[in-house]
Formats: structure tokens, C-alpha cells, sequence
């Protein structure tokens, strides 16, 4: 077991790892866990410049739903999308009034934090 200390978004976290001793298990599941963040730019590249608003994800989780749609109007405090966080479901809001101009992700897509998720005009 080994101990590591951890600072996330200025958290601080004390975790343990447990060393198994087997390397064939979790090796596929890097290449599996690799795969989808090479993809993951792409999107965010295509549509960077879509909208003038950035809407960011707070913490890493998975898209559970997405709510608006290209040139939806919304006002400040709308649901956009939804993330599973932590088997939550948390909503991510528009930031202020605009219209959305690319949503950035797909339902089941997995986010970092930080990560684009839309953008609004």
C-alpha cells in the first residue's frame, strides 16, 4: 500500500493505493480509457470559435443528458446539459442569457474538469 497526497482544484485529498501485483488487468483499460480522450479534442477543435460564452465543466463526470440545442435561447440559470458526477446527477446552467451555439459533447461522452462542454452567443 502506498499513500499519496492529492490536491485537486485546490482540495486536498489523502489517498491509498493498493498495488495488486498483476499487470495484465488494467493495461487494456488504459488503452481502452486512452482512446476516447485522443477523440475528445476534435470536437472541441471544430467548434472553439462556435460561441463567444464557454461553458465548462466543473468536475470530471460523464454526460447524462443534454437539455438545449443549437439556437435554443436561454436565460441565465437554464439547465444546458446534465453530468453524472460521482453517480450524482449534476446540472451545468447557462451563465448568463445568450443562444446556444454548439454543444460540444454527447450523451455518455466522459469529461474532465475544465473540459468544453458548450458555448453560448
Amino acid at each position: 500500500m502506498k499513500n499519496y497526497t492529492i490536491t485537486v482544484n485546490g482540495n486536498v485529498y489523502d489517498v491509498t493505493v493498493e498495488e495488486t501485483g498483476s499487470t495484465a488487468g488494467p493495461a487494456p483499460a488504459r488503452r481502452a480509457a486512452a482512446a476516447p480522450a485522443a477523440a475528445a479534442p476534435a470536437k472541441p477543435a471544430a467548434a472553439a470559435g462556435a460561441g463567444s460564452v464557454k461553458i465548462e465543466a466543473g468536475a470530471a463526470g460523464k454526460v447524462f443528458k443534454i437539455e438545449k440545442k443549437p439556437g435554443d435561447a436561454v436565460k441565465r440559470g437554464d439547465t444546458v446539459l446534465i453530468l453524472e458526477v460521482m453517480k450524482m446527477e449534476t446540472p451545468v446552467v447557462a451563465p448568463q442569457d445568450g443562444t446556444v451555439a454548439s454543444i460540444d459533447v454527447a450523451v455518455g461522452d466522459a469529461v474532465e474538469s475544465g473540459a468544453l462542454l458548450a458555448t453560448l452567443n
